[in-house]
Parts: C-alpha cells; sequence; structure tokens
C-alpha cells in the first residue's frame, strides 16, 4: 500500500481521533482548566503509544505538562528530527458567536470546526498519521530517522516554561533539525512554506515635568511641557523612508536575498483586498524600497501601540501636563536582539530628552527573538520536496509576523527550523469558529510521510 492509499484508508479513523482530542478544553490560561491540559497531555501520550512509538513520556515543567515521544530509527546512524507543536487552545471568548459548541467538533463539508482545529492539535496529529503510513509504504517497522515528539502545553499563555525545559532536557532532545507544524500556508491552492517569524520587543516610555498640572496661561510656553516632549520623542523614531532611527537597530540583520524577493513576488497578493482585511486602511505604508509582504515579513517595525497624557475628558482644560505615557512595540527579524533594542531605545530616550523632563523606560519582559530559516539549507529543501510530492505543484516560501518559542528550540537545541504547516489564515485561530481543512491535514500527513526519506538522505 502506497502512502495516500494508506492515508485514504485510515483518514476516518485519523478525524475520530482529533475530535476526541478536540473535545478536551485544554486551555492553559484559564486556572480553572489546568487538569484539562493535563487530560489532553494524557490523551496525546495514549495516542503516540498506539502509534507505536516505544518512548513516551509527560514532562512536568512548573506549570503545565509537555508530551515527549522517541521513536529510534532502525539505522543508528540515522539524523534526528523533533518535531515540535502544542496541545493548548486559546480561550473561546466571545462564546456568542460560537456557531456550534467550540469542544463539540463537527464536520461542515469539507471543514471541522472547533477550538484547536488548526491551532494546534489537527497539525500535531497528522504527524502521527504521516509516520504510519511512510511505514505502512516502505514495510519498515522503525522510521528511516529518529522521530522526537516535542508537543508543549503552554504555548498560547507565552511558554512561561519552556525554554527551562528545553535546558534541562537538552541531551534527551539533541537533533539535527526542529519541524515546526504550528503555522499557515499561503493558500489551499497555493502551497507554501514559512521560512521566519519575527520577533518582539516591548516597552513603555513615561515622561515627567512640573509636579502638578500647570495653568497654560501663566505657564505655556516657558517650562517644557511632556506631552509636546512625547510627540517629539516618538516623531522622531523613523526618519523621511520610514526606517527606525535607533543607533544599530539594522546592525547584522538578516537582509533578504533576490531569490527570495521573486519568490514571494510569485504569490497571488491583492493589496487592495489585503487592505480590506486590514480595518479597512486606505493606502499601504511603510519602509521605502519594500513591498507589503515584505514589510510585514522580513522588515523590522517600531510601531507607537498607545499614548496619554494630561486632560482627555469632557470639555477644555488648558494646562500643561505634568506627564505623558506612551506603549511601543518592535517587531524584529533575524539578526536581532530584544535586548539590543532595549538598551537602544533607553539610549535614545536619554539623547532626546529635554531639560526639566525626567523620563523613565519600563520593560515588561525579556521579549521574543526572532527566528529564520534560509531556503536553501538541507532541511528546508528536503521539506519542500516532501511537500510538492504531495500537493503536486511548486511550494512557495512566506514568512510570518507574529511570534513564538521557535528562537529558543533552535538556540538551545542548536538545530535548524524547518517549518511544515498546512493551517490557512482564515482558519478563525484565536477567534470564534475555528476551522481546519480536512483535505489539507491529510495533505499534511501525506508531506510529512515523504519527509522522513527526504530527511534520512539530505540532512
Amino acid at each position: 500500500m502506497d502512502v495516500r492509499a494508506y492515508i485514504d484508508a485510515n483518514a476516518s479513523g485519523f478525524f475520530d481521533a482529533l475530535k476526541e482530542w478536540l473535545a478536551i478544553p485544554s486551555i492553559s490560561g484559564d486556572p480553572e482548566r489546568r487538569d484539562d491540559v493535563r487530560r489532553s497531555a494524557e490523551w496525546l501520550a495514549e495516542h503516540l503509544r498506539d502509534t507505536g512509538f516505544p518512548t513516551v513520556e509527560i514532562w512536568e515543567t512548573g506549570g503545565l505538562p509537555t508530551v515527549f515521544a522517541e521513536w529510534p530509527a532502525e539505522d543508528a546512524g540515522a539524523p534526528t528530527v523533533v518535531v515540535y507543536g502544542h496541545h493548548d487552545v486559546q480561550p473561546v471568548e466571545p462564546l456568542a458567536e460560537w456557531e456550534t459548541a467550540p469542544f463539540s467538533p463537527v464536520e461542515k463539508g469539507e471543514q471541522l470546526i472547533g477550538r484547536g482545529a488548526s491551532d494546534d492539535k489537527g497539525q500535531v496529529l497528522f504527524h502521527t498519521l504521516g509516520l504510519r503510513a511512510n511505514l505502512a509504504a516502505s514495510g519498515r517497522t522503525a522510521p528511516p530517522v529518529t522521530v522526537k515528539m516535542l508537543i508543549e502545553g503552554e504555548e498560547e499563555s507565552g511558554s512561561p516554561h519552556f525554554a527551562d525545559l528545553l535546558k534541562a532536557k537538552k541531551d534527551r532532545l539533541a537533533c539535527d533539525a526542529i519541524v515546526i507544524s504550528d503555522t499557515t500556508m499561503w493558500s489551499a491552492d497555493v502551497p507554501s512554506m514559512c521560512t521566519g517569524m519575527r520577533g518582539l520587543s516591548e516597552v513603555e516610555v513615561s515622561l515627567y515635568g512640573p509636579s502638578i498640572d500647570l495653568h497654560s496661561g501663566s505657564f505655556g510656553g516657558a517650562v517644557p511641557n511632556p506631552l509636546h516632549a512625547m510627540t517629539a520623542l516618538l516623531a522622531g523614531l523613523h526618519d523621511e523612508g520610514e526606517r527606525v532611527t535607533l543607533d544599530g537597530f539594522y546592525d547584522g540583520i538578516v537582509e533578504l536575498t533576490e531569490e527570495e524577493r521573486a519568490l514571494f513576488a510569485k504569490l497571488p497578493f491583492d493589496e487592495q483586498e489585503w487592505l480590506a482585511t486590514a480595518g479597512g486602511s486606505g493606502a499601504a505604508y511603510g519602509e521605502e524600497g519594500f513591498t507589503t509582504l515584505e514589510r510585514i515579513w522580513a522588515r523590522p517595525t517600531a510601531e507607537i501601540n498607545g499614548m496619554w497624557g494630561g486632560h482627555t475628558g469632557p470639555g477644555g482644560k488648558t494646562i500643561v501636563p505634568r506627564e505623558a505615557h506612551a506603549k511601543l512595540s518592535f517587531r524584529l527579524v533575524g539578526g536581532q536582539d530584544p535586548r539590543q533594542v532595549h538598551e537602544a531605545f533607553r539610549a535614545y530616550v536619554a539623547e532626546h530628552t529635554p531639560p526639566g523632563v525626567r523620563a523613565e523606560v519600563r520593560v515588561p519582559g525579556p521579549g521574543v527573538r526572532p527566528c529564520f530559516s534560509p531556503i536553501d539549507s538541507p532541511g528546508v529543501l528536503a521539506a519542500k520536496r516532501a511537500m510538492e510530492k504531495a500537493f503536486a505543484t511548486e511550494v512557495l516560501f512566506t514568512r510570518e509576523g507574529g511570534s513564538g518559542p521557535e528562537a529558543d528550540l533552535a538556540d538551545i537545541l542548536e538545530a535548524p527550523l524547518v517549518f511544515v504547516a498546512v493551517g490557512l489564515d482564515d482558519d478563525r485561530i484565536h477567534a470564534p469558529n475555528e476551522k481546519v481543512e480536512m483535505p489539507l491535514l491529510l495533505k499534511g500527513a501525506e508531506a510529512a510521510a515523504y519527509l522522513w526519506d527526504e530527511f534520512a538522505t539530505n540532512l
């Protein structure tokens, strides 16, 4: 039986199992659902044992559990691959907007609707079907590479214990590549692979002037105004070409290659349709010299998320306000580090705060580092061939503007990332009525089945 025949023959059982798993409300951000997250881990552990993994363990983290499984290759010298995903899910509110019960998965045509269907239970589970298809087609009793599954239970809560777990279990997780199945493709008929995710750095800045609000008739124009200083400070973050002006901000970043830019340009992107999804924005905007897709996937940004101070209530109040505040976020690309951005911003604020105004910069957390996989790396090329065999068409490349724990995986395990995923942007992940396209999950399983042989000969 070949790979496709095996997957078709076992599709019904695969979806029955997925529905069982989706019915477990493993919301990591809800303290009342901690037992459900554990139950989700236990369900997955049992499923992996049934799949054939000889080693399956639930790893405690100080928070919610991670599932680990390992299936050694017949050849002791074969490469080792870690497959990363997560079994926790987002909250379901607003519940009234769901057309079906979020944890009672329902088939609607070729869609399976339920929380976690796409993000990320469906994309985790297709690996088990794909692995069994690989073995059935080859007649082997063990995969051609050593496969390790690492399925986290706190990704939707910011992975607070994940880096420590990776460090503690580094020897058990030693590998030659890391497969990430927690992203999306361009569309159902334009399959693609993600090759990078932007990082995130957040800051809050406060400017303080007089100890009290002052009468603008008596003091306006004669003492520093913190709101004036704040607007100048924020306006100066970009130059005329919309490049960020922090010293060293672009030092060492991974620039787009001409091949990547050409592959991005092949994607059927309609800017006007995209603008309609961007809240009806009237025009595209950003760093000069780059397309919209390049800006949101492969260029760093500085965004003002909020600014407040002075009088904001009804009616007039003619004052020089005593303080002003702003929240900012920076999206980062390969080669940037949130800590360096924090320090560069502190230096920028110190340099541009006028006399008579005191500045405070607060950093709410360490930030998330970006990750990046070169499109000509052996792992990416192997995965591209596997996906093209499954989809029978050219696979293009994308990146993603969001952030996750992928940089920790790559850095701590010292292995390259390879993104193999079949979710879609319209799967409504994190929103009511999350769904997954069932044929795409089967294509994901098929790609995974081919992937192990590609890795065996090319890693």
